[in-house]
């Protein structure tokens, strides 16, 4: 998930006025919502782009909610948690929605508080998350959410202030692939204007000064064309 509980979120509908307005709710709820109107678009962006949670629409221009659905659950490498929107409200619809894996099915017309209330409780139910700590330790890392210091065994490592707010996140999320654009906004704040090299950056410079390493215990990937991983692995001795 995105700092402080925000979550990210792809909506597919193509009814841009719903879309909008949805999308509206989930911004002023302190989220970020990305909009397409059509199953393709949403397909071609989220083989490099990644979600905390996506919203179906049942009847599209080329495709159906339903089909995405499969298409999600089959070619994810993580489970990203998956709501229906739609005017489909017939059991048979709602049953076939939720055995396909979809977590929650929300029938239309879609009203403000219901729908917030039951992305928050989807995000609650889906995301395995530790009791809240002053502090996160991961192999020879231990970072203090107070105090706004990493140290690597007994050495503390000078971050800058965004260095910081971007360890934390990738530790908060790890093993998890994230894209550019979801850490840019994540981080940042920033849905468009500022240049996901702007991340590249930052991210060289925090592998040099917190040595993730074999030796250390963490490995931090770039997955070409898409993003970062930050991964544990069994710590090497480097003199073996």
């Amino acid at each position: 998930m995105c700092q402080g509980g925000a979550v990210r979120v792809a909506i597919v509908e193509d009814d841009i006025h719903v879309g909008q307005l949805m999308t509206l709710w989930l911004e002023e709820a302190g989220h970020t919502g990305r909009l397409y109107t059509n199953g393709k678009d949403f397909l071609r962006e989220i083989s490099r782009e990644t979600f905390d949670l996506l919203i179906f629409d049942w009847m599209l221009p080329d495709t159906t909610g339903d089909k995405l659905l499969m298409w999600v659950r089959e070619h994810l490498d993580q489970p990203v948690p998956v709501i229906f929107v739609t005017a489909r409200d017939t059991e048979e619809d709602i049953v076939r929605g939720l055995n396909l894996g979809a977590d929650d099915y929300i029938t239309k017309p879609v009203r403000r508080n219901e729908f917030l209330a039951r992305v928050a409780a989807v995000m609650r139910r889906t995301q395995s998350r530790a009791p809240e700590s002053a502090s996160i330790e991961i192999s020879s890392y231990h970072i203090d959410l107070n105090l706004r210091t990493v140290r690597r065994g007994q050495e503390e490592v000078e971050l800058t202030q965004k260095e910081f707010e971007l360890a934390v996140f990738l530790f908060r999320n790890l093993g998890r692939l994230l894209s550019r654009q979801h850490l840019l906004e994540s981080v940042w704040g920033h849905q468009g204007g500022m240049n996901t090299r702007t991340v590249d950056t930052h991210v060289s410079r925090l592998r040099t000064k917190l040595d993730f390493s074999p030796a250390n215990g963490l490995r931090l990937s770039a997955i070409y064309n898409h993003g970062y991983r930050l991964e544990q692995i069994e710590p090497t001795n480097a003199n073996a």
